[in-house]
């Protein structure tokens, strides 16, 4: 079996046609950081080599799917990033084709010509929704959460996916709230197939794996091929490098900004708190404000 160091994938002892994919940081909540969007791509491509493997099932280790980007230490540090540069004037590309890469990465599991299945307990949230939509099927616990809480400041989900799972008023209603769903309602909205009590999920998850199984991996690979031809065609492509470019700019404006400055003042448990309460959040001018305020409390030392 191949070794990474963020995630793992074997196939099933009991079930040697189906791919166990896991992502493997838990005292990080699987949190992303800069290895696992590249060894997600190369377990995918491990997994399609091995002609007796017919589905990969994605899940996380320890409490969670995954719990997005792990930013806590570098939103509160004034770091020089692809994605959080502290110089200007911002380089949109350098910032772009950092993050495209990411998004390329978990597009493998929606390229993979095996069938994948995200298996969601605990929170797949942020970059993690992004990892779990990439997937072509959802099975998640009742108390599972999902969403892009970053919608509200500093995010734009660069997969794009919920228009094209959820249909605009949906995706409009979690993009301008930034609110969480449960599995409950992820199945009752269409997002998930299915949402079970926490402790049916192993077994939900497996028995709908191990039917996908029994068909042939040509069959797969071509109905597949077939409906996501049918997404291309409607533009995914295009929406995800605009999608991606604005993530960018969500990080570089006023508000990415003060976001920024506001987590490396008071920490970044803080400014999510601020976001994720509803509070309106400074834009335009009163953040250009705030954020001389903080730079100059950071230049007197005070």
């Amino acid at each position: 079996m191949p070794e990474f160091t963020t995630v793992r994938i074997h196939a099933d002892p009991q079930a040697p046609a189906i791919a166990r994919l896991v992502l493997n940081r838990p005292e990080r909540l699987n949190a992303i950081n800069g290895a696992m969007p590249g060894e997600i791509r190369a377990a995918v491509d491990w997994a399609n080599a091995q002609d007796s493997i017919h589905v990969i099932v994605v899940e996380g280790a320890g409490k969670g799917f995954c719990g997005g980007y792990d930013l806590s230490e570098t939103a509160e540090k004034h770091v020089e990033h692809p994605c959080q540069q502290e110089s200007y004037p911002w380089d949109p590309m350098v910032d772009y084709a950092y993050m495209k890469r990411n998004t390329e990465d978990f597009m493998s599991l929606w390229r993979s010509p095996k069938p994948t299945i995200a298996k969601i307990h605990g929170a797949a949230v942020a970059g993690g929704s992004d990892i779990a939509m990439c997937c072509d099927q959802l099975v998640m616990a009742e108390d599972a959460r999902i969403g892009y809480m970053p919608t509200r400041v500093w995010g734009c989900p660069t997969t794009a996916m919920w228009t094209y799972r959820l249909g605009p008023l949906r995706a409009k209603q979690l993009m301008f709230t930034g609110d969480v769903i449960s599995g409950k309602t992820a199945a009752e909205w269409g997002l998930a197939n299915f949402a079970v009590p926490l402790e049916e999920l192993e077994a939900r998850t497996m028995a709908f794996a191990t039917r996908i199984a029994a068909v042939p991996r040509g069959h797969l690979a071509m109905h597949k091929l077939v409906v996501n031809q049918v997404l291309l065609t409607m533009g995914l492509e295009q929406t995800q490098m605009l999608a991606t470019v604005f993530d960018g700019i969500t990080r570089h404006n006023p508000e990415g900004l003060w976001f920024r400055r506001f987590a490396q003042e008071s920490g970044f448990k803080a400014a999510v708190e601020w976001r994720d309460s509803g509070r309106p959040i400074p834009e335009g001018d009163e953040a250009r404000a705030l954020i001389r305020e903080i730079d100059a409390r950071r230049g007197s030392g005070s």
